[in-house]
């Protein structure tokens, strides 16, 4: 059984099957609704229920309050629909969105490679011979077996590669999806994911040097949207300040190495943090926002920046950017959070950042 549901100010109806959320349903009609955790969690999905029957499904009581229930307000990424729908929502335009449709896909595993002590990269073939179209920086939801479910992945290849997915994926101490994929999945098996999601990407129509900060596995993004650009032809300046503890950690160093060298425009800034003291490193000690600060004599006006890693390094580095006088408008963080991060989403008055 499905139902129509119709999305303002667009005025665009699409249907919704009998248990879909309306998060998915809009997602896979090519529509964005802004969200973050997927968990019902951080109410960044609230949309105004116009007309029409909900059941509100699993949203929190902090993020979706008495009163907005009696509202008619809901959470989207928990809502699904009971009988018709007219809901309202705040969407915000951008020339620089491919709003792609988000489709199930299988595929098979073809390359498992360790990427670094605690990074594996998997390459997985899609079954379809057109592959999945996505922008660069977005991510997928890969389905794992056993009762895990799905996880979220950045992916780290270029969407010219559309038909082989690269993910790099970390271990997470505890995380049972990240476990498995490092001790248990293997070259040949079969697995499924859908994408692409989020609303990360470059924004290339502000045509302005761009510089990406990433730390860790947080690196995925940022080779997949510098690699887009360099095949582009981008000719403004575009830097990678890309931090690890120690050298076995920076991985794809030899790469970023090699295009660097490749193409004028592209600088690589290599940072660690805690690397042996008396090794052969020569590159910068320290922070991934110390050595962006250096890098730029402490001035980042003119350009966007693109942060990618763990929370206590984005906050770091947004907190150099500002007093480098790049503020929110020009600074952009991936979007998709996990449930244990939904309750540290960041204040809704922050809203590229």
């Amino acid at each position: 059984m499905s139902y129509e549901l119709t999305i303002e100010p667009l005025g665009q109806t699409i249907e919704i099957e009998e248990g879909q959320t309306i998060l998915d349903a809009a997602l896979r009609a090519g529509i964005y609704l802004p969200h973050a955790c997927c968990h019902g969690l951080c109410a960044t999905c609230k949309v105004q229920v116009v007309d029409g029957e909900i059941e509100h499904g699993e949203a929190s009581s902090f993020a979706l309050m008495d009163f907005e229930r009696d509202e008619q307000k809901t959470l989207a990424c928990c809502a699904t629909a009971q009988s018709d729908l007219v809901i309202e929502a705040e969407i915000e335009e951008d020339p620089d969105a491919e709003n792609l449709p988000v489709r199930d896909f299988a595929g098979t595993v073809t390359r498992i490679e360790t990427l670094t002590p605690t990074i594996k990269g998997v390459w997985i073939k899609l079954d379809d011979p057109q592959g999945m179209r996505f922008q660069a920086g977005q991510y997928i939801n890969l389905q794992l077996p056993d009762g895990i479910g799905s996880r979220a992945f950045s992916v780290a290849s270029a969407p010219s590669d559309a038909g082989e997915i690269e993910l790099n994926i970390r271990i997470v101490p505890g995380g049972q999806g990240t476990r498995y994929v490092h001790e248990t999945l293997r070259v040949g098996d079969r697995t499924k994911i859908s994408g692409p999601y989020g609303r990360f990407f470059v924004k290339k129509s502000a045509q302005v040097p761009v510089v990406f900060m990433a730390g860790g596995s947080g690196l995925s993004s940022p080779r997949s949207m510098i690699l887009d650009l360099l095949a582009e032809g981008f000719e403004l300046p575009i830097t990678l300040v890309y931090g690890q503890r120690t050298r076995e950690e920076l991985y794809y160093h030899d790469e970023f190495l090699a295009l660097a060298e490749q193409h004028p425009n592209f600088r690589y800034v290599p940072a660690l943090s805690h690397e042996t003291e008396g090794s052969d490193w020569q590159g910068f000690r320290g922070f991934v926002h110390e050595a962006a600060k250096n890098h730029f004599d402490n001035d980042f006006r003119g350009h966007k920046a693109y942060l990618c890693g763990p929370p206590l390094m984005i906050d770091a580095c947004i907190t150099t950017l500002m007093q480098g006088r790049l503020f929110e408008r020009d600074i952009y963080t991936e979007k998709f959070i996990s449930a244990a991060d939904a309750q540290q989403v960041r204040s809704p008055l922050f809203k590229a950042i």
